[in-house]
């Protein structure tokens, strides 16, 4: 019991005994990597010329996270740390060299959190000199300290020092000690009947919504159909019914979930299509990905779908990690391409089969509340703890997140087969999300005379006249946010790749009937011609040039004929185009009940759940480029007379709408 205690985590991630040696280490060079650098005229403390130090190796994942919280709230109270070290003369009168200074500063941040309280610490075989050392010199300074932070706090009016920190950091910090715990069940090795057995079997009970839960209790997601939600303490209670170590159960943040719950539906049911994934995200997204399309085929009687994975931009312990991680959820088919997504060819004949492609690029994540933790779970990008610390980001760090975010989207749909593309950032910021998807269409017009194939931009189209365009979910206190949009192919029958020889071979294929539905047009007229009043057969047999025309000249002049005659007429050979917008059928139904023609009705802007739809893009070039998408939504017909709609709290809107109970979670009913 006292081990339990001692591993104990706040919020911030610290014990209330201190840390080990090795945490104190680690976090020193985290902080040495990410500091924020002043110019020499506002330098305070010196920290030396090393920076991008390799970190040292640490197998505990409860040590890492611990290392990396106290490195994130150093950097959060870097200055308030300069400050007190300068006042107490502390930084003038220690013999300590300058490379020494981050492990001072972030051990003074666990020591005034604790009240200038020393640790209690025995000499072990992992003591490390240097900590030891700097920890002397602190204690020497312990009066000084607090009385140099009493007169700072004086001098700028704060009751406390979370009180100087950045409204969006403080709001972040708050959310993240509320955040509920989320875990999907792995198909692949159980099922959502097997796990409600033995959660019940250990004293858990389902309610009904996210707002019920209180004690060991959990409620089904209304959104994902595979995932659970739990009060976030109830971490360590889930430990002992070992659906976590038989990777029956997987905790994952509800961000991550979104993405591989949109691929399911999106592949044909008819045919084995792959998936192709690219981005940061850790071996749980993969595998809850092939979780999800295996649990689709099992009703089917195949598992052929493969799930594409790009991970050459990673590290090779990264690279492990994720294998390793995808082989414990019992994965089968998935295959790592070592090979950055940017640098794969569209025409290799293995990615021939993919129909959707999952990009979730480098991202800003300010829409994360507990970025740390989202960080080691989802080998995201540490570079960024500086700028979340701060609570915004550089604008040269935002504008090149933003432009390798157009790059990935524009080589995506590029891939000649592909039916979609997924979309996924956890940033709040319009310039990642709504912004990125309007530049996209904007290059569209530039793109048409450049001589590109019919797989860039130029044949794309955006369905201005939508309402739901584009999936956005706030951060709140229960969930994190991310932002989400999905561009389907349309047309999809006629996708070929124009440079190989299949596509010419169906072209070819697919112009035979058209040349002679055409020509047996032009026999009509001529027979028609031929046979009318006051014609001579001596008339007939004159030369004419219309008789010595070719097929293709003859196909084009009665297209422009008939385009003339009725200008709704379209070509015979239609060209595909790409729209972006989340497709209702995607996701199961949510019954509604009928309401009567007098109930007064106001749509919320946003509701509990924290779910808004994103604004209405505003429309570039002329509108004739456009074609008009009819939106799968269910969408208020026009009246004549405005009306206002009043619905619960408890329905969401149209974007994820809640999934239909499927006849074998019945047995959650006798539980309630």
């Amino acid at each position: 019991m006292e081990d339990s205690e001692h591993l104990e985590h706040t919020a911030d991630g610290q014990t209330q005994e201190g840390f080990s040696d090795r945490v104190y280490l680690l976090a020193s060079v985290i902080f040495q990597n990410n500091y924020l650098e002043k110019p020499a005229a506002q330098t305070l403390v010196n920290y030396g010329k090393k920076r991008t130090l390799s970190l040292p190796e640490v197998t505990d994942g409860e040590m890492q996270r611990a290392a990396y919280e106290l490195a994130f709230n150093s950097l959060k109270y870097q200055e308030l740390l300069e400050s007190i070290i300068l006042d107490s003369t502390f930084y003038l009168s220690q013999p300590l060299p300058d490379d020494q200074m981050s492990l001072a500063v972030v051990m003074l941040f666990d020591f005034q959190d604790r009240k200038f309280i020393p640790r209690k610490c025995e000499n072990t075989d992992e003591d490390v000199k240097e900590v030891r050392e700097v920890e002397l010199h602190l204690l020497r300074f312990t009066a000084k300290f607090a009385a140099s932070l009493a007169r700072w706090r004086i001098k700028h009016e704060l009751l406390s020092i979370e009180c100087m920190l950045p409204e969006s950091v403080r709001i972040k910090q708050e959310r993240a000690s509320s955040l509920m715990l989320y875990a999907w069940v792995n198909s692949l090795k159980s099922s959502l009947d097997e796990v409600q057995r033995v959660l019940n079997g250990a004293g858990f009970y389902r309610v009904r919504s996210v707002g019920q839960l209180q004690g060991k209790t959990f409620c089904q997601d209304p959104h994902c159909e595979d995932l659970l939600v739990f009060p976030a303490p109830l971490r360590l209670h889930l430990e002992p019914t070992s659906l976590l170590s038989n990777h029956k159960l997987i905790v994952q943040d509800k961000a991550c979930c979104l993405g591989p719950n949109a691929v399911r539906p999106l592949l044909q049911e008819a045919e084995n299509g792959d998936v192709l994934m690219a981005g940061c995200f850790s071996g749980l997204t993969v595998a809850h990905t092939e979780s999800l399309i295996a649990m689709k085929q099992k009703s089917m009687g195949n598992d052929k779908s493969t799930v594409f994975v790009c991970v050459g931009d990673r590290t090779e312990a990264q690279r492990e990690k994720l294998q390793r991680a995808v082989n414990a959820m019992g994965c089968k088919n998935v295959k790592l391409i070592p090979k950055s997504f940017q640098s794969l060819d569209r025409s290799d004949k293995q990615f021939q089969k993919v129909q959707v492609i999952l990009l979730a690029p480098r991202s800003s994540l300010s829409s994360i509340s507990n970025p740390v933790e989202f960080i080691l779970q989802e080998d995201g990008d540490t570079e960024l703890l500086q700028d979340l610390a701060r609570g915004s980001i550089a604008k040269s760090k935002l504008e090149s997140l933003v432009v390798q975010q157009k790059k990935d989207i524009d080589h995506a749909m590029q891939f000649p087969k592909i039916l979609s593309v997924i979309y996924t950032t956890y940033s709040s910021y319009p310039e990642e999300n709504e912004e990125v998807v309007r530049g996209v269409f904007e290059q569209a017009p530039a793109c048409g005379g450049n001589g590109q194939s019919q797989t860039s931009l130029s044949s794309f189209s955006f369905p201005l006249d939508s309402k739901d365009l584009l999936f956005k979910m706030e951060p709140t206190e229960h969930n994190n946010g991310c932002f989400m949009a999905i561009f389907t192919r349309k047309d999809p029958q006629h996708v070929k790749d124009p440079v190989t020889e299949d596509s010419v071979e169906a072209a070819e294929t697919m112009e035979k009937p058209q040349r002679k539905r055409s020509q047996a047009q032009l026999k009509r007229r001529e027979t028609k011609s031929n046979t009318g009043s006051g014609t001579s057969l001596k008339k007939s047999s004159v030369p004419s040039p219309k008789v010595n025309e070719s097929g293709e000249a003859q196909l084009a002049r009665i297209n422009s004929r008939d385009s003339k005659k009725n200008p709704k007429l379209e070509p015979l050979q239609k060209p595909y185009s790409w729209s972006n917008t989340i497709r209702l059928n995607h996701f199961p139904q949510q019954t509604v009940p009928k309401l009567k023609e007098s109930t007064p009705i106001v749509l919320p802007k946003i509701n509990s759940s924290g779910f808004k739809r994103s604004p209405k893009l505003e429309p570039y070039g002329k509108s004739n480029r456009w074609n008009k998408v009819v939106h799968p939504y269910p969408t208020t017909q026009e009246v004549l007379k405005p009306t206002v709609i009043s619905l619960p709290q408890e329905d969401f809107p149209a974007l994820f709408p809640p999934h239909v109970r499927p006849k074998y979670r019945a047995s959650f009913n006798n539980h309630m």
